[in-house]
């Protein structure tokens, strides 16, 4: 098993499968529009604009779980993240990463990387980095600035045959 084995629905609603992205470096992030957090939007376009071609893709996963900080609808989320923060990085339907209601990817990835809270994810711009076999290889912290992450991704990127 691995993350392309699982779907989710983008912003406009429609289910995408994560094998659409099958041969490419993952980062995946929970994200929130009003959190203290929110500025590694720009830290995170700046990885895609670096890194992101054929073969880096980083997936944005809006959460509302955590002091309600993306109460916004998709349409309004991706329209905050694009004036705000210029991004360009996909963007999908908000989603639970903890509870009853998490989505299946966030299950699979707390299981296979557990972080300072065990398989629970304790705050939103949680990130996973993904290798292009689809493997779960790290889990990042929030406090963990996207401009950390270069040379992890530059390895997993030179490693693509």
């Amino acid at each position: 098993m691995n993350v392309y084995d699982f779907k989710a629905k983008n912003n406009l609603g429609e289910e995408v499968s994560l094998r659409d992205y099958k041969g490419k470096v993952l980062l995946i992030v929970n994200t929130a529009s009003k959190c203290g957090l929110t500025p590694q939007y720009e830290g995170l376009q700046h990885l895609y604009e670096k890194y992101g071609n054929e073969k880096f893709e980083i997936l944005g996963f809006p959460c509302n779980q955590f002091a309600n900080q993306e109460p916004g609808n998709s349409s309004e989320i991706k329209q905050f993240c694009t004036l705000n923060y210029g991004v360009t990085f996909p963007i999908f339907e908000k989603i639970d990463v903890n509870g009853d209601n998490t989505l299946p990817l966030f299950k699979y990835l707390k299981e296979t990387t557990s972080g300072f809270m065990g398989n629970k994810i304790k705050w939103n711009f949680t990130k996973f980095l993904v290798d292009s076999n689809g493997n779960v290889i790290e889990r990042f912290s929030p406090m963990t600035k996207p401009s950390k992450l270069g040379s992890k991704i530059q390895k997993l990127i030179n490693e693509i045959k």
